[in-house]
């Protein structure tokens, strides 16, 4: 392998320059994702990359990670304050308001998919630029919507060839009940504060349910005797956790109550639900590396009112990590449409065959017929090597001889046989013989 040239900028700490098969295992990935949301109706939706700041700080929680820790933000000429979107939910409800969508038929249900970021530590699965596809079901509080988010995430990456994988949920609550639950959960954190991490001493001050978000190992002992949020559910919310966990047994999708998720987002009311990597564990009962989530998600039942809406507007929604699901060694190479695996090598060879090469290549293009060329060779050997090392099984080929008598050579590269083929017959012949 040649050494690499060199050169005087690296990639962003965090980020990844993505090329060839690594654009298309992403874009194969969200075309299958796509083409599953818009049979059950959801619509395509982009936000831009950039935000007013306000639209994450009102909505995620000052006092959150994201926006204590991870946010990228940067204040323009104009004395603005922009963040680039660190998730996708807030910004999708901006717009539904934003556009007048509470005039549409309830609920309007989208879909989308693009890149995050977030200044974080980099490790496995965590990248400061990520890339999600996200489905969002907002103007409604049925708990049937909320089953389906987890159906249809779960359908695509079964889709995707993952089904190794567990979903566990939770609920915590509204804010009729969820004020009685906070401060059983203050008074039970206040007299264990000497044993939590310097990150939950401050979020014991401002976000007390966030203490149970802390993924610090010296947190977790004091985590898993905390209260439960379902012990403190109004009837309401008791009922909907109850119709949502019928829906999923309806279903036949296994599932485990998680009493201690809470999801990292301040908006989420009710229902919140993580899907995750299985645990691996050696001999000795280590864990072999720590689970990812693969998606997760929740109920925003608030969110609409803390960006500015006179009203309350119901919704659920969450998302999949790109990424992390094209870390599985298991995924199906999901390829887009758009990518075929040629059926045809073209060789040219002498300057007038090249000169002649790209007309041709055109009335392959016009037969949709999936071609493989290098233009930039020339010896004959060469290109045959390339059409055998890539198992093409068709060559056409160019010379100068087929240049004057307007002709090209279509070769069977598995037995050899050929035909000499007039130029302005060519499509025709390619029908024919079915290439």
């Amino acid at each position: 392998m040649a050494k690499p040239l060199g050169c005087a900028f690296q990639t962003v700490k965090g980020m990844r320059d993505l090329v060839g098969d690594e654009v298309h295992a992403v874009n194969g990935f969200v075309e299958k994702a796509a083409e599953i949301a818009l049979y059950y109706g959801f619509k395509p939706i982009e936000t831009p990359m950039l935000e007013d700041a306000g639209v994450f700080t009102a909505s995620i929680g000052a006092a959150s990670d994201i926006v204590e820790k991870e946010m990228y933000t940067l204040r323009t000429k104009g004395g603005d304050q922009l963040a680039l979107r660190p998730e996708g939910t807030a910004a999708v409800v901006r717009a539904y308001l934003e556009r007048g969508m509470q005039n549409q038929t309830q609920p309007v249900m989208l879909y989308y998919s693009g890149s995050f970021f977030r200044y974080d530590r980099p490790q496995r699965g965590r990248y400061r630029e990520f890339r999600q596809f996200g489905l969002e079901i907002i103007g409604t509080e049925k708990s049937v919507t909320d089953a389906m988010i987890m159906e249809l995430l779960l359908l695509t990456l079964r889709e995707s060839g993952i089904t190794d994988v567990r979903l566990v949920v939770n609920s915590i609550g509204d804010k009729e009940c969820r004020p009685a639950y906070r401060r059983e959960l203050v008074a039970y954190y206040r007299k264990r504060l000497e044993d939590v991490c310097k990150d939950c001493k401050n979020r014991f001050k401002v976000n007390p349910l966030r203490l149970l978000d802390c993924k610090d190992p010296k947190c977790q002992p004091v985590k898993a005797g905390a209260p439960q949020s379902v012990s403190f559910l109004c009837e309401p919310c008791k009922k909907h956790f109850k119709e949502v966990l019928e829906y999923l047994e309806s279903l036949g999708i296994e599932y485990a109550i998680d009493n201690t998720l809470v999801r990292g987002l301040d908006y989420y009311t009710r229902t919140v639900f993580e899907i995750q990597e299985k645990e691996v564990r050696n001999e000795a009962g280590e864990l072999v590396t720590v689970p990812l989530a693969l998606a997760s998600g929740g109920r925003y039942d608030y969110l609409a009112k803390s960006l500015g809406s006179k009203k309350d507007v119901p919704g659920v929604g969450a998302s999949i990590g790109i990424d992390r699901v094209l870390l599985r060694e298991e995924r199906e190479q999901l390829m887009p449409r758009i990518v075929k695996k040629p059926r045809i090598y073209f060789i040219q060879l002498g300057f007038d065959a090249k000169l002649k090469s790209m007309s041709v290549i055109e009335i392959l293009r016009k037969a949709k017929i999936p071609v493989m060329q290098s233009l930039s060779k020339d010896s004959l050997g060469s290109q045959l090597g390339t059409a055998e090392k890539f198992k093409i099984p068709f060559a056409i080929i160019l010379g100068q001889r087929e240049v004057l008598d307007g002709t090209v050579i279509v070769r069977n590269m598995e037995n050899r046989s050929q035909d000499t083929v007039k130029v302005d017959k060519l499509q025709e012949y390619l029908k024919k013989v079915k290439i």
